[in-house]
């Protein structure tokens, strides 16, 4: 499968991993990627913190289970790094790794088709809070500046809303915007009473809903969302 990659922009990242394949492995992965370099690989979070505080850093690919601080401690005290994302052995972290802002959460063994689409999400969401602006609401639409003026988004027209960290990503039948505004403040607004959350990062509009399967929603463009199991409830309220 093929993915279109933004490559207009270059990126800095670095790779910590205490356990050396696995370092090698990510190393050769992101290499194949014309649009990131690396600024070091390291066994340990300690001995990243140099560079990275010498460095700016966009990317951080960061284990989780590792000796003297975990992956998950590391990125509380490192959330000024923008795109973080958790390659571990343990799914049952995912939460977790969610919770401090991970961009992207991937479980070993890592196949290169799984990290292409990683860094194609990497590149969208660096891509689009370039672009992100803060936005203005009333019960049917989006106010957007654009340049000099303003973009006018009709609810109705809004198929789903993605969470993107602080940004959030707005898709309609023929366009899409980042918004700089979270994901839940977004779903609070007034404006969004008529959204379904159904994953931890997804939300659908009710009138846009085609199909519902046990683990992704349907869409009526044919745009499929994934469903999370802790939301199965939201169905209820259709």
């Amino acid at each position: 499968m093929q993915t279109k990659l933004h490559i207009v922009r270059n990126y800095t990242c670095v790779i910590i991993d205490d356990n050396e394949l696995d370092r090698i492995i990510v190393e050769t992965y992101v290499r194949k990627f014309n649009q990131i370099s690396i600024l070091g690989v390291f066994s340990n979070v300690l001995d990243a913190v140099g560079v990275i505080n010498s460095n700016p850093t966009d990317i951080l690919f960061l284990d989780i289970d590792m000796p003297e601080m975990s992956g998950l401690e590391f990125r509380r005290i490192m959330k000024q790094i923008p795109v973080c994302v958790f390659i571990t052995s343990h799914a049952e972290y995912a939460v977790e790794g969610f919770e401090v802002e991970a961009l992207d959460f991937i479980v070993k063994p890592v196949d290169l088709e799984r990290f292409t689409l990683s860094i194609s999400r990497i590149c969208d969401y660096m891509d689009l809070r370039t672009k992100a602006t803060k936005p203005e609401f009333d019960n049917e639409s989006v106010f957007l500046k654009e340049g000099h003026g303003k973009v006018k988004i009709i609810i109705n027209d809004i198929l789903y809303i993605e969470a993107l960290k602080d940004f959030t990503r707005i898709v309609t039948t023929d366009k899409q915007y980042c918004v700089s505004i979270s994901f839940g403040n977004l779903l609070n607004e007034n404006a969004f009473s008529s959204f379904l959350r159904v994953h931890r990062s997804f939300a659908v509009s009710r009138k846009y809903i085609h199909k519902i399967l046990s683990n992704k929603i349907e869409l009526e463009n044919g745009i499929s969302i994934p469903f999370g199991r802790s939301y199965k409830g939201t169905m209820d309220l259709l």
